[in-house]
C-alpha cells in the first residue's frame, strides 16, 4: 500500500480527482464484473471486510471527505465527494457502512451530538473501528415513531432503559445504536423524548435476528432490560429528542434516496443487487431481441437517469436553502418508484427461471429473492405513504391530517392493551 495521501491546501477538485484515481488503482481491490460479491448485509464476514476497507481508506487519506477535519474527515465540500465516488466505480468499497453508519448516524451526531461524541464516534467510524445503527421502530408502534413505549427513567446519576425495538438495520454488526426513548410521559408525545447513544453489547441488551421471506436476517429486534446509561450517552437535550430524531430522519431520507454527501462511494450492496445488468439478463434468457423487452429495459434506464438528476437537483436545492429539509422525501419516494420498476422488470425478463432452482439458477441468482423483498424499499426511511404526507405538508404547505392525540399528554392517550 502506498503511503498516506494528504490533500494539499486549496487543492482543486481536478487535482483531488487525479490523486484519488492514482491512489485507488494502487490500493483498492478491483471488482470482477463476472464474479460480483455474493455476501449480503446479513453476512458477518462482509462487515469485517467493510471495516478493513474503511481503515484502508482512512489510512490513505480518503475517509470522510465531507466530515469536518476535527472529527477525522477532510472537511471538503460535496463536489469532492462526488468526484471521488465517480472514481470508485469498479472498485470494492465499504459501501455497507454508508447506511446507516455514515449517512444517518454520524451525520446525526454531527448535528446533535456533543463535542466528545463527535470526536470519539465519528472519528472511530471513519477509521473502520465502529459501526453505528438506529434503534427507533417498536413492535407496537407502526409508523408512529413519536408514540414509542420504550422508557428511560432517571435513577440518581443514571438513566435506566426498558423496552423493545425492532427492524433495526444491521444491529447485529454494530457497536452503538442511536435509541429514542420516552423520558417524560406527562407531556404530548413529541415533547417527552430523549435520544441516547447505547452500546449494543451493554449489560441488559438482548438482540435477536429476524428471518425474512427471502431468507436473509439482516434486521434485528432488541430488548432492553434495565440498561444503565450516564448523561454522556444523551444525544442533544433531555426531553427534546424529537429535534434530534428529526435531523436523523432528514439524513435518513436523503440517504435512502442516495442524496447524502456523507456516503463513501456508491454501488451495489446486497447479494440480490449483484444480478447481471438488465441487458445481460435478457441475453441469458434469450429475450434480448424482443422489442417489448428492449422497451422495458429502456424505461428502466430512462427512469434511472431521471432519478440521478433529481437527486443532484434536490440535494443542491436543500444545501442552498431553496428547498426545505423535508424535500429529502422527494428523492426517497422516487427511489422507491424506480426500484419497483427495476425489480419488476428483472422478474418479467427472468420469468419462471427466476423462481425455479435448476441448472440455470446460478445465472439468475437473486431475481426471485429480490422480488420477494421488493416492498422493503417502500418502508425504509419511513413508508411511501409517510413520504407523501411529508411532501404535502412540509414542502407543498398543505394542511396537516387529523390526529386524535395531538397536544394530549402521552399518559392520557388511550393505547391498545398488549
Amino acid at each position: 500500500m502506498t503511503e498516506t495521501s494528504t490533500p494539499a491546501a486549496n487543492e482543486s477538485v481536478e487535482d483531488f480527482t487525479a490523486r484519488a484515481r492514482r491512489w485507488l488503482a494502487d490500493n483498492m481491490p478491483l471488482l470482477d464484473p463476472d464474479r460480483p460479491p455474493r455476501a449480503g448485509r446479513d453476512d458477518a464476514g462482509a462487515w469485517q471486510r467493510a471495516r478493513e476497507l474503511q481503515k484502508r481508506l482512512h489510512d490513505g487519506g480518503f475517509a470522510g471527505i465531507c466530515f469536518p477535519r476535527e472529527y477525522g474527515g477532510l472537511g471538503l465540500d460535496a463536489a469532492y465527494q462526488r468526484a471521488f465516488t465517480a472514481e470508485t466505480a469498479g472498485y470494492e468499497m465499504p459501501i455497507i457502512l454508508n447506511v446507516p453508519t455514515f449517512t444517518i448516524c454520524c451525520a446525526t451526531l454531527l448535528d446533535a451530538g456533543t463535542e466528545e461524541q463527535k470526536r470519539q464516534h465519528i472519528a472511530a467510524a471513519l477509521r473502520g473501528e465502529e459501526v453505528l445503527v438506529q434503534l427507533l421502530s417498536e413492535p407496537s408502534g407502526g409508523s408512529d415513531l413519536a408514540g414509542l413505549m420504550t422508557r428511560a427513567d432517571r435513577d440518581g446519576d443514571e438513566w435506566v432503559i426498558n423496552g423493545a425495538k425492532t427492524w433495526s438495520t444491521s444491529a447485529f454488526a454494530a457497536d452503538y445504536g442511536l435509541l429514542l426513548a420516552r423520558t417524560d410521559p406527562t407531556v404530548p408525545k413529541h415533547d417527552g423524548l430523549t435520544m441516547f447513544l447505547v452500546p449494543i453489547q451493554a449489560c441488559g441488551v438482548t438482540l435477536r435476528r429476524i428471518k425474512q421471506v427471502d431468507g436473509s436476517d439482516e434486521f434485528c429486534e432488541e430488548f432492553f432490560d434495565g440498561v444503565r446509561l450516564g448523561d454522556d450517552a444523551v444525544v442533544g437535550q433531555v426531553n427534546r429528542g424529537w429535534e434530534a430524531v428529526s435531523r436523523l430522519l432528514f439524513h435518513e431520507r436523503r440517504a435512502v434516496g442516495q442524496g447524502s454527501e456523507y456516503a463513501s462511494g456508491r454501488g451495489r450492496e446486497r447479494a440480490e443487487d449483484s444480478i447481471a445488468d438488465l441487458f445481460r439478463l435478457a441475453v441469458t434468457t434469450g429475450t434480448h431481441s424482443d422489442p417489448l423487452v428492449q422497451d422495458k429495459i429502456g424505461r428502466v434506464i430512462a427512469r434511472r437517469m431521471v432519478r440521478d438528476r433529481l437527486v443532484e437537483y434536490v440535494a443542491a436545492a436543500m444545501r442552498a436553502g431553496t428547498l426545505p429539509p423535508a424535500a429529502g422525501s422527494i428523492i426517497r419516494l422516487f427511489r422507491s418508484d424506480v426500484t419497483f420498476l427495476e425489480v419488476d422488470t428483472d422478474a418479467e425478463i427472468a420469468a419462471s427461471r427466476g423462481v425455479v432452482d435448476d441448472d440455470d439458477h446460478e445465472s439468475l441468482l437473486g431475481v426471485g429473492e429480490r422480488y420477494l423483498s421488493r416492498q422493503t424499499v417502500a418502508l425504509g426511511g419511513g413508508s411511501d405513504e409517510m413520504a407523501r404526507n411529508v411532501i404535502s405538508e412540509r414542502v407543498l404547505g398543505f394542511p396537516r391530517e387529523y390526529a386524535a392525540d395531538r397536544g394530549v399528554p402521552f399518559n392520557q392517550v388511550k393505547h391498545n392493551k398488549l
